[in-house]
């Protein structure tokens, strides 16, 4: 390589893992950003996270050594970056770790060997720049550096927790050595005399480039520890930050991994290099952020109100806040994404893959967050004309946070436009809101594996397992392995007992990728259980959880496992459906319709696929209409092993949050679908019979839901259905190819018997001519009507509220009985708040729900001057504060 290409990122990276290549280790692709099948975790934080059950023994992989790029994020939870982002030149929430990984393999000295030699040899970093830590307790670590010559004045010894790395609570963990660069003294920001790494202060001097993790202890409950019978190590070395080392520049955003974002950025702003550099925070925080977006959005997650897809949009919203800083009045937030496709898509396929659909959906959330914009100045405004009416000269922090929560307001707006009105806020109130509602939504970060998944994985240590052969037969001879009761292992189990079975082979499926476990029966010749429900807790261990019907079950005898086959067939009928579904969507709304979760039981399935917007209905029949095609031909389903690199070789999918292993099974439909998969399967789709949708709908922003039923489920609708419309067509009279003609006739008929009742009701009113249209487009309609009947005063109402349009609040008041009716169209507006403000002014009262509320007036004389304060703008202002103000 030339000198420019080795110290490029694609060449740092190269280097990197050939080094470990040639050394003997596995280069493993990068997981998802999203931990499949790990609920402990949001994102991917770590290059272990993919290696996690091999380190708690719950897993066994065909290598002992392995090297990463793994992609990562850090925005939540115990490793959360992002308030770094922006002033430090070092810290982000999306970056690229490599790793080098020993199962049981090698330990400190050669790992300390392989870092040396790549960082001063392959690297070529001089090292007199170079200091090392370790554990003040780890005399071998440090004999190793000493090995490689480091002086003894550069190996540093520190404590916990800096030099001593946890899994969790409990479980794998120890020492760690960290690599430091020093930049020299000229780069010192802590202007310290002492200034030295083991201050750990952030100075800008000292840059920690590698963290070598020796996993050798195991962490018990009571706080003592025990050693590993298979010690490990685990690595990280950021690429942003060895790459800033190589190039020379002691910023990583000046490094050519953000360079394209940097000046795509100063050209989208139209600045001078001068006013970049006075912008540095704002271009970093939009640089990070773009690139975090769009690599989160290629892994599937998309902007939303919860979990992961909060994390997205919070940090979309604050790009834009940053870019508004800097002067941008315009969105860009889909061209830094269009930036790092084009930077990076090469090496990442999946960004050029979905890059319509990232820039699409960006572009949508980014119209969202303009209007939510406006909705939150407005708010802010109340809250200030309300705090400076009062002599308030401070904003409450919980009304500032809910500002911030409800309608995504940043906090740093609300406090600069708060300022030019001379106004502060309660800091300390916003502060504890905040981290109130951080409390509830943290998730939890352990890594450490439950009690209950510790004492299967003893039974794998002990040398039992579970061999699945389920895929061809339905029934099977076996022995019981082991037997759990309550947490404990046990030698029997009599009937009744509730009792978990583990048995050698087996062809019960375990719930995974969505398919439930299968049921049936287990039999002894001395009793014999039901099988409730079929779980895989840890690599290599299937559990039967099972009731003892009759007689008793011993560890060590023979037993016959029977499934239930109908169930499984109707599952299996389901399960083949999915991946007939998932293409058809692909074909008809396009690539980015990716699975984004599902359910395969007997009775129904459910798909979750990535879409922006509603199925529109010739979109769902032509989704229908491809799968039934498919089930018509009677294509043959088959399923092949092969390692991971053929599969995608091949182009089968990769399903959004599953786990594969290094070898893979891949079920391919006669060239129509091909896809990872390692559940059960029809031979033939057309043993699946009919497939029909029941249900299309939204479950998450962007995410779409289809219910469907194949077989036996689809026989019942269609009969159900068939039955439906036979009454119908007695009932009115028609044939069924009539009874859209019909129906539609007689909606007519109401309607126009509504519009006369509507006209003679208007006909009878007092005063039917109070409006006003204001300039925001919310439009009243006031009416003063002499007839009582509550029915009739909705109605009226109901009919001003539709001859108006959107955005209208429509009061109806009875001069006969003093009643008011409120119906309002407009989301700020609840018409219950409203109708209880009216009232009030004189002297009655009134509530309802946010579209439509009810009250009253003493003396029905006052009606027309209530029905005239609605129309009146200063009135209907307060009345509208008030509304809102009581929300």
């Amino acid at each position: 390589m030339t000198d420019q290409t080795r110290v490029n990122w694609r060449g740092v990276a190269g280097t990197f893992l050939e080094f470990f290549g040639a050394r003997d280790h596995v280069v493993v692709p990068s997981a998802s950003l999203v931990p499949a099948g790990d609920p402990t975790l949001l994102f991917t934080n770590a290059g272990m996270v993919q290696f996690k059950d091999v380190f708690l023994g719950r897993e066994q992989r065909a290598y002992t050594r392995a090297a990463t790029l793994q992609k990562c994020m850090r925005v939540q939870g115990k490793h959360n970056d992002l308030e770094n982002v922006g002033p430090s030149p070092r810290h982000h929430t999306f970056f690229l770790m490599l790793g080098n990984f020993s199962f049981g393999d090698y330990f400190k000295r050669e790992a300390i060997a392989y870092a040396w030699e790549l960082v001063t040899r392959q690297y070529a970093i001089e090292p007199s720049r170079l200091i090392v830590t370790v554990h003040t307790s780890d005399d071998d670590a440090a004999a190793a550096w000493r090995a490689m010559e480091v002086p003894q004045a550069r190996i540093l010894r520190l404590g916990d927790p800096t030099n001593f790395w946890m899994m969790a609570d409990v479980g794998p963990c120890g020492p760690t050595s960290e690599l430091h660069y020093d930049w020299g003294p000229e780069h010192c920001s802590c202007h310290r005399p002492d200034c030295s790494v083991e201050l750990d202060n952030g100075c800008l001097r000292w840059l920690e480039i590698w963290n070598l993790v020796f996993m050798q202890f195991d962490q018990h409950a009571d706080g003592t520890r025990g050693q590993l019978p298979k010690p490990g190590v685990d690595t990280g070395m950021g690429l942003e930050r060895i790459s800033s080392v190589l190039q020379g520049v002691n910023d990583d955003y000046g490094t050519d991994l953000f360079a394209p974002l940097m000046d795509r950025l100063q050209r989208i702003l139209g600045h001078t290099d001068r006013q970049r550099e006075a912008h540095a925070v704002a271009y970093r925080v939009m640089a990070d952020h773009g690139r975090a977006m769009t690599f989160l959005m290629a892994d599937g997650v998309v902007p939303g109100n919860e979990g992961r897809n909060y994390v997205l949009r919070m940090i979309m919203r604050r790009a834009m806040r940053f870019g508004r800083a800097a002067g941008l009045t315009r969105s860009f937030l889909a061209e830094l994404a269009s930036t790092v496709t084009d930077a990076m898509g090469d090496a990442y396929p999946e960004l050029r893959r979905q890059q319509s659909f990232i820039e699409s959906a960006v572009r949508q959330e980014e119209e969202r967050f303009a209007q939510t914009l406006t909705g939150g100045l407005q708010r802010l405004e109340e809250l200030i004309s309300g705090a400076l009416a009062a002599s308030r000269r401070e904003l409450s922090g919980e009304e500032v946070f809910r500002l911030y929560d409800t309608f995504g307001f940043p906090v740093e707006m609300t406090r600069d436009i708060a300022r030019e009105r001379g106004l502060t806020i309660d800091e300390a109130g916003f502060a504890r809101a905040m981290e109130a509602q951080r409390s509830r939504a943290r998730a939890a970060q352990a890594f450490g594996g439950a009690g209950d998944d510790r004492r299967y994985a003893k039974v794998v240590r002990k040398g039992g397992s579970s061999e699945f052969v389920g895929y061809t037969k339905h029934a099977a001879r076996a022995r019981i392995v082991a037997l759990f009761a309550g947490g404990e292992a046990i030698s029997q189990a009599d009937a009744g007992a509730e009792v978990e079975v583990i048995l050698d082979r087996t062809p019960f499926y375990a719930e995974s990728g969505g398919q439930v476990g299968d049921t049936g029966l287990v039999r002894a010749a001395t009793g014999a259980a039901e099988v409730l429900e079929t779980h895989r807790p840890v690599s290599g261990v299937i559990v039967h959880r099972c009731r003892v019907t009759t007689g008793r079950l011993r560890v060590g005898q023979p037993v016959r496992a029977e499934i239930d086959a109908p169930r499984r067939w109707d599952i299996m009928r389901n399960h083949t459906a999915t991946h007939l579904l998932h293409q058809a969507l692909r074909e008809v709304v396009g690539e980015h319709a990716r699975q984004a979760g599902s359910l395969v039981a007997p009775d129904r399935l459910r798909f979750d696929f990535v879409h922006l917007a509603a199925l529109t209905p010739q979109q769902r029949d032509a989704v229908e209409r491809r799968v039934n095609e498919q089930i018509l031909a009677d294509l043959p389903v088959r399923a092949r092993w092969m390692s991971y690199a053929e599969a995608t070789r091949l182009g089968a999918m990769a399903l959004f949050g599953e786990k594969y292993g290094d070898r893979v099974r891949v079920i391919s439909i006669d060239g129509y679908s091909r896809e990872l998969c390692g559940g059960t399967h029809l031979s033939r789709t057309g043993q699946m019979g009919l497939f029909k949708i029941t249900s299309e709908g939204g479950v998450a922003a962007g995410v779409r839901r289809i219910e469907a039923v194949t077989g036996r489920g689809a026989y019942d609708l269609v009969s159900k259905h068939a039955s439906i419309l036979d009454a119908l067509s007695k009932e009115l009279n028609a044939e069924p190819e009539a009874l859209p003609g019909r129906i539609k006739r007689l909606e007519d008929r109401v309607a126009e018997l509504e519009r006369q009742l509507r006209t003679q009701l208007r006909d009878r009113a007092v005063d039917a001519d109070h409006t006003l249209d204001r300039e925001d487009g919310l439009k009243v309609r006031g009416s003063v009507v002499a007839f009582s009947d509550p029915g009739q005063l909705r109605t009226f109402a109901d009919g001003l509220r539709r001859a108006a349009g959107d955005r209208v609040l429509a009061v109806v008041g009875s001069e006969s009985t003093g009643q008011v009716v409120v119906l309002s169209s407009d989301p700020a507006i609840h018409a219950g708040r409203f109708v209880e403000a009216l009232t009030k002014r004189h002297g009655g009262g009134g509530g309802g729900h946010d579209k439509m509320g009810q009250g009253g007036v003493k003396d029905p004389s006052v009606v027309r001057a209530l029905v005239k304060d609605v129309v009146t703008a200063s009135v209907l202002d307060d009345l509208i504060t008030a509304a809102r103000k009581s929300a």
